[in-house]
C-alpha cells in the first residue's frame, strides 16, 4: 500500500490514520507545485487530478479523496474502533462529520493560502471559519473527540485542517474546548510520529 502526500497538505490526515490502525504502508512524496515525485516523475500519471492524498492498494487500485481514504483504512482494521460499523447510525455520523469537515473548514481555508485570493475575501472566510468554529466548540462540550470518547478518522482529518489556523490568521482563542481538543490529539503517539515524518520529508525536499 502506497500513500502519496505533501507535507502540510490534508494527505497528514490518512497519513496519521495508516499510523493509527496500524497498517504498513509505503510513503510516497509527492509535490503539489510542481506535480512531480522525488524521483522526478510526473506525478500526473498516477492522478490526473495532481493533489493528495491518493491511496494505492497492493493490487494496483487508487482511491482518492481523504474522506474516503480514511474510512477505507479504518475498515481494514475494525478493532481500532477508528471508524463505526458501516451501516449503522454512528457511521452517518461520522460521515456527517466527514462532510462538515470537508466542505466547510476544509474549503473555507482554501482561499487563503491563493496569493491572488483579495484581502476581502480573506476577511469573509476568517469570519465564516470563526461560526464554524463556534458551532464546533459547542460539540466539543463533555466530549473528549469529536465522536464521544473514542478518537475517530473524523478527529485525524479536523486536526490536519485546524493546524492551518496560525499560518492563516484564523484566531482559535475564543474556542478553549476546540484548542484542548486540538492539544489532545496532538498528543497521540501516532500523530507525532505522522508529523514528523512529514516534516523529515520537507527537510529532505529542500
Amino acid at each position: 500500500m502506497k500513500l502519496y502526500f505533501s507535507p502540510g497538505a490534508c494527505s497528514l490526515s490518512p497519513h496519521i490514520v495508516l499510523i493509527e490502525a496500524g497498517i504498513a504502508f509505503e510513503p510516497v512524496l509527492a509535490s503539489t507545485k510542481s506535480h512531480q515525485l522525488a524521483d522526478g516523475s510526473d506525478y500526473y500519471a498516477i492522478n490526473p487530478l495532481g493533489y493528495v492524498p491518493l491511496l494505492e492498494l497492493d493490487d494496483g487500485t487508487v482511491l482518492r479523496e481523504g474522506p474516503v481514504i480514511v474510512q477505507y483504512i479504518a475498515d481494514q482494521a475494525p478493532l481500532k474502533n477508528l471508524a463505526p460499523a458501516n451501516g449503522t447510525l454512528p457511521r452517518y455520523r461520522l460521515q456527517e462529520w466527514l462532510n462538515f469537515i470537508g466542505t466547510e473548514i476544509h474549503k473555507g481555508f482554501s482561499p487563503m493560502f491563493n496569493p491572488a485570493t483579495p484581502d476581502e475575501t480573506k476577511t469573509q472566510s476568517r469570519a465564516k471559519l470563526a461560526k464554524r468554529y463556534e458551532w464546533i466548540e459547542q460539540q466539543l462540550t463533555d466530549k473528549q473527540f469529536l465522536m464521544g470518547d473514542h478518537f475517530s478518522v473524523a478527529d485525524a482529518y479536523l486536526f490536519t485542517v485546524t493546524n492551518w489556523a496560525k499560518p492563516t490568521g484564523v484566531d482559535l482563542a475564543p474556542y478553549p474546548q476546540v484548542r484542548a481538543w486540538h492539544a489532545r490529539v496532538g498528543e497521540r503517539p501516532a500523530v507525532k510520529e505522522a508529523m514528523a515524518a512529514e516534516a523529515a520529508a520537507k527537510a529532505s525536499a529542500k
